[in-house]
């Protein structure tokens, strides 16, 4: 778990993309030294990248500056999935900063991963217990995500037991929606092909719509997010027979 001191430096550089380790001290109260060891650990958690005199983070897309955005929110998200997966099961994780962070929590356990995304495909390049299976089609540099005919092909090749997909928004009129429209139509695809589907996001998604809809509320089984999310929304989903986990 991150410290008060590291969110907050999370905060900070989500304000302003770059921010320098003398600024960061004195807004912090600290020394530049102190600073300097708090970017090594989050440079090491994948949550920034240090440069010269400071530390930046990546572009709006890149998975890396997704997951310090609410950061302690998706990390208790992902501890508890992972808690849920047990050992011999095989599982499709879309992609999404929640979902990577679930990848990280699951290197130790005997559980096989097929994913749509690289960036989570290679949280597991240390060595482990978990097999993974990347799903092949064009490749998203930001994202990292694959998309395509032949994504689709080769997910119509797989068995799983369990689909975890990522959102950028949801309303009860869109449904939930991403902001990418290749991205859309791989989650769509998995969705319509799995027996039980999990929503993974934080809570600041639900109550904004994106660019395109991947699926509404009654087509998926489960819904894993954390407990700030408004009270109108734990009525609407158990309503609905949804499973809701806050995390």
């Amino acid at each position: 778990m991150l410290s008060e001191r590291h969110n907050r430096i999370l905060q900070m550089m989500n304000g302003d993309n770059q921010i320098s380790v003398k600024d960061m001290a004195a807004s912090l109260n600290v020394s530049s030294v102190t600073i300097r060891q708090d970017l090594n650990f989050l440079e090491s958690e994948g949550l920034l990248k240090r440069v010269h005199g400071g530390a930046v983070i990546g572009e709006a897309d890149d998975i890396s500056n997704r997951m310090s955005i609410n950061y302690e929110n998706k990390l208790r998200i992902a501890h508890k999935i992972a808690d849920m997966i047990k050992d011999g099961e095989t599982i499709l994780i879309e992609s999404g900063s929640t979902n990577a962070l679930l990848a990280r929590e699951l290197v130790r356990k005997d559980v096989t991963i097929i994913t749509t995304n690289v960036f989570i495909a290679r949280q597991f390049r240390k060595k482990g217990k978990a097999s993974v299976v990347l799903m092949g089609g064009l490749y998203q540099h930001e994202s990292e995500s694959l998309v395509g005919k032949i994504t689709k092909l080769c997910i119509d090749q797989v068995n799983f037991d369990k689909a975890f997909i990522g959102i950028d928004g949801y309303t009860k009129k869109a449904g939930f929606t991403l902001r990418d429209l290749l991205r859309a139509e791989i989650s769509a695809h998995i969705i319509r092909r799995s027996s039980e589907v999990y929503i993974v996001s934080d809570s600041s998604k639900f109550g904004r719509a994106e660019l395109t809809n991947i699926c509404q509320a009654c087509d998926i089984h489960h819904i894993v997010t954390d407990v700030a999310l408004d009270e109108s929304y734990v009525r609407e989903f158990q309503d609905a027979g949804i499973d809701l986990v806050l995390a």
